[in-house]
């Protein structure tokens, strides 16, 4: 299936994105405050980047033989931060303006050649592993690793006849799992966005944290996270062709034939429609616009996170949606609603997120919108998407 409905969608998020890292204005000419900590992403013993309580980032990188050093992180359409050589052959530089608060992606460019900050952890997205810091946030304690039960976070090599390959996923099992051997779970299956793949929502979005901290406060039920590659990185945004050339077939047939019959064989779910949820990040949230709909008897809860929404036409257009889809949740950073209206790609209508799913609310479904304060198309709008998507599944 290539339905110019996907290649609609996939370009809708990309459009509504806000630039990584994008700053408010409001502080661009307050002083900066000078009380810089290392980056809770450092590399051990690194100093550097640093962050201060404003949301400034520093940069420091040692290359006394370049003639110029970029940071690829900055003010919106600044394209980045321009560093300064000082005598000691150091390159140093402060972003013009505070980062929203959460997890950014970045890169060097020294002398025109990419690379990544020795001083700090790499991630994988954008189709390659980047460098990563963590602006502190003031809502941080939902994702802190904390002195409760905690999960566990394994990797599973499942068979995939379907590609001819052995696939990878990763699964987290909630607190409990391992000594309560008579307990059944249900399962989320959560995908990541375009550029990502497997790793991104333990490692930077901090999902099994997420659960942990929710599970002891007793605000969710235990369920069993699966992480897997959506398959998407061979399709390239500006390329011939594009992310419009997606097929979301192959994915679908790994993930619905071959990986959840095998976590079912595994592990201890509750192996029915009723206790299945699939979710995603952008492009993830597109994958499970796509998927969900067209396996009605496979998962009962929908979340797209910055991932378009769900309209009455759609929804009218799909019979057994309303009888079988329990919860429709959507999500979005504040900064890539502009107007209220999620931006389409030329010749498409803006289309109205909230509007949609209080649509949806007023036809008896069971629609929930949130938009996360004070950020864009980026990881602390998922994070904390995921936060209150949670406490809503698996409710029977």
């Amino acid at each position: 299936m290539k339905p110019a409905f996907a290649s609609m969608l996939i370009a809708a998020a990309l459009a509504g994105s806000a630039p990584a890292g994008a700053a408010s204005a409001q502080a661009v000419t307050a002083p900066v405050a000078e009380d810089f900590k290392p980056s809770s992403l450092n590399q051990p013993g690194q100093d550097y980047p640093q962050v201060n309580s404003q949301g400034h980032a520093r940069f420091r990188i040692v290359a006394p033989a370049a003639q110029g050093v970029k940071v690829s992180l900055g003010l919106g359409g600044r394209g980045g931060t321009t560093l300064t050589k000082a005598p000691d052959g150091a390159w140093t530089g402060t972003t013009a303006g505070p980062l929203d608060e959460g997890f950014h992606y970045y890169r060097l460019t020294v002398d025109g050649g990419t690379f990544n900050d020795p001083g700090t952890l790499n991630f994988f997205g954008s189709r390659r592993w980047e460098s990563g810091i963590e602006i502190p946030a003031k809502d941080a304690d939902f994702y802190a690793l904390k002195d409760v039960p905690h999960g566990h976070v394994q990797q599973v090599l499942f068979p995939s006849p379907s590609t001819g390959t052995q696939r990878r996923a990763f699964v987290y099992t909630p607190p409990g799992y391992e000594k309560n051997q008579s307990d059944r779970y249900p399962v989320l299956y959560l995908q990541h966005g375009w550029g990502e793949d497997e790793t991104a929502w333990s490692n930077q979005g901090r999902a099994n944290l997420i659960l942990d901290n929710l599970i002891a406060a007793g605000k969710t039920r235990p369920f069993i996270i699966v992480m897997t590659y959506g398959m998407t990185n061979d399709v390239t945004p500006g390329r011939p062709g594009g992310l419009s050339s997606f097929d979301i077939r192959p994915f679908q047939t790994v993930l619905v034939k071959e990986l959840i019959p095998y976590v079912d064989r595994q592990f201890r779910t509750l192996a029915d429609q009723r206790h299945r949820a699939m979710a995603g990040l952008s492009m993830g949230g597109f994958e499970t616009k796509l998927i969900v709909p067209a396996n009605l008897d496979t998962f009962a809860y929908i979340g797209l996170f910055s991932g378009g929404s769900v309209s009455l036409e759609d929804v009218n257009k799909i019979p057994g949606f309303r009888d079988k889809i329990k919860l429709t949740f959507v999500s979005f950073g504040s900064r890539e609603l502009e107007g209220g209206t999620m931006r389409g790609p030329p010749g498409v209508p803006p289309a109205d997120p909230r509007a949609n799913a209080e649509a949806l609310k007023r036809a008896g479904l069971n629609s929930v919108f949130y938009v996360s304060p004070e950020t864009g198309h980026e990881f602390q709008t998922w994070r904390r998407s995921l936060h209150e998507f949670a406490p809503l599944l698996f409710r029977d």
